[in-house]
């Protein structure tokens, strides 16, 4: 059954050799395994997620990827430093980059493709 499945996000770029840099150089991630066409990353335990060479780019609407962080106010600093941009939005409410939502606190930020990813520090361990 899927539910006893590991799973894992594929995010799609029309070119994987230069948003891979971003993703080493800026987020600091080491590449898990590389296929034709796609380059595979590991972040904790079990996860995973890939960029993968896609036919059209990113819609960037939603959240494709997030990342759970136990202080989002470093987190979101750190990540500055290196160059990211947050999104900011009318709603829910930004400050700062940072928005109070149900389960926690998020911010949200694009990799060069347009791809929506957030980071997200839940009231309640996860």
């Amino acid at each position: 059954m899927l539910a006893d499945r590991r799973a894992h996000t594929t995010l799609p770029t029309l070119d994987v050799e230069r948003l891979r840099r971003w993703y080493e150089d800026i987020l600091g991630f080491t590449p898990f395994a590389e296929r034709p066409g796609a380059v595979i990353y590991r972040t904790a335990t079990g996860s995973l997620f890939a960029l993968s060479r896609a036919g059209s780019p990113s819609s960037g609407t939603t959240t494709q990827m997030a990342f759970t962080v136990d202080d989002i106010d470093a987190e979101v600093a750190d990540l500055r430093a290196r160059g990211v941009i947050f999104e900011m939005y009318a709603t829910p409410e930004t400050i700062e980059g940072i928005a109070t939502i149900g389960p926690g606190r998020a911010a949200w930020f694009k990799d060069p493709d347009g791809n929506l990813l957030a980071v997200i520090q839940f009231h309640d361990p996860v």
